[in-house]
């Protein structure tokens, strides 16, 4: 596949992606990564340089919100994320679009 069509598809669905994995429960930034790619079957490989704006656009839309976990040991502090109620709101119209918008290109590709 041509590495740019592919880039383009991606970016349409990276925000709704990160928040229904978000809506599942609060994650930090390394484990949306290998989620994603995991739930992807490697369609989704972000680089951390890919996935904090995406999250910090987010959180400035009040559609995430972060708190940083107490070190325990010899463990750092995390940053995680959890989807608020304007963020579910966001994702059941997201997901809603989405349904409909697959469908039709579907209907005209086929």
């Amino acid at each position: 596949m041509n590495p740019k069509y592919e880039q383009q598809m991606k970016k349409g669905v990276l925000e709704m992606l990160v928040l229904k994995l978000l809506s599942e429960k609060e994650k930090y930034g390394y484990q949306l990564i290998s989620e994603l790619k995991e739930k992807s079957g490697g369609l989704f490989v972000l680089k951390e340089g890919t996935l904090y704006p995406i999250l910090y656009r987010l959180e400035d839309e009040e559609l995430v919100i972060s708190r940083w976990s107490e070190p325990k040991g010899k463990e750092v502090s995390r940053k995680y994320y959890a989807v608020t109620e304007k963020g579910i709101a966001v994702l059941e119209e997201l997901s809603a679009l989405w349904a409909g918008f697959s469908e039709r290109v579907s209907a005209i590709m086929s």
